[in-house]
């Protein structure tokens, strides 16, 4: 049976990326990210990851597993509390999360653009508690798909996402989620000024690949700036990383902590939305 090809190309086409480095890790002895499901469709998918991205990386493999775990226990510690609650995942791509997390109570809406959203239905297991939503994460429209958010609560996921778009859309989303949502998060990633303006000027490249514009940027030190979204943003936490494999595992770890270094990695981050969610 012929594999599934993604025709995709512009800021879809970074989700290939940051799979096959996550693909990879999984694949790894001790992996850092635990992900069968991702490791299963890396063999359905017909693409030349190493001829487009290049030979995978174990620094960023690593770094990129360890990110989603991040992300992963995010979401598992506002569950760990609201256990039927709505994780909306904008921006999902090929990530596997609802697998890594699934606590056989939660729902989870995927959000994402219509080539997209048409991969993930083609080549991932389907659950009825998850949805996958043809739609951009710009439009709102999305926020009135979700079921009794009071009620369940919501955990919002933008990993690979806020990056590409621009700044007066990222405080639409901000600003949306916290009127909204009381009682929910939204866990983020940023990228640092430095490296987005490397991805503007078109000088970054994966591969063959030029990584698309990163038009809001963001340094690790500015993350209270977020609260100005909204007045119902009440918290903003640093998320740290988990402790990675290894050497390199460590070296992932304290590039994330030392003010001259950790501006060379993503930098995670969650907003709590105020409100009191009953469940």
């Amino acid at each position: 049976m012929a594999g599934v090809r993604p025709m995709l190309s512009g800021v879809p086409e970074t989700l290939l990326w940051t799979f096959y480095n996550r693909a990879y890790e999984a694949g790894r002895p001790y992996p850092v990210l635990d992900d069968p499901v991702a490791l299963r469709l890396l063999e359905d998918l017909d693409y030349p990851f190493e001829e487009r991205f290049g030979r995978p990386n174990p620094f960023h493999s690593q770094a990129q597993g360890l990110r989603s775990r991040c992300f992963d226990l995010a979401v598992q510690e506002y569950l760990a509390d609201r256990p039927r609650a709505t994780v909306v995942a904008l921006g999902d791509g090929l990530e596997t999360g609802f697998w890594r997390v699934d606590n056989s109570r939660l729902n989870w809406l995927s959000v994402d653009l219509p080539e997209v959203a048409e991969l993930r239905r083609r080549l991932l297991p389907a659950s009825d508690r998850l949805r996958t939503l043809s739609r951009s994460a710009t439009d709102l429209s999305w926020l009135d798909e979700i079921e009794d958010p009071q009620g369940r609560g919501v955990v919002v996921t933008t990993q690979g996402l806020l990056m590409y778009l621009r700044p007066a859309e990222v405080r639409e989303i901000l600003a949306a989620c916290a009127e909204r949502l009381p009682g929910g998060v939204l866990v983020l990633d940023t990228m640092a000024r430095r490296l987005a303006r490397g991805t503007v000027a078109g000088r970054s490249k994966v591969g063959t690949m030029t990584i698309p514009p990163m038009r809001w940027a963001m340094n690790p030190g500015e993350r209270p700036k977020l609260r100005g979204a909204h007045p119902a943003i009440t918290e903003v936490r640093a998320l740290r990383l988990p402790r990675g494999r290894g050497a390199m595992g460590e070296l992932i770890r304290i590039q994330s902590l030392l003010p001259g270094l950790r501006t060379l990695t993503p930098a995670m981050t969650q907003l709590r939305f105020g409100g009191r969610t009953s469940y």
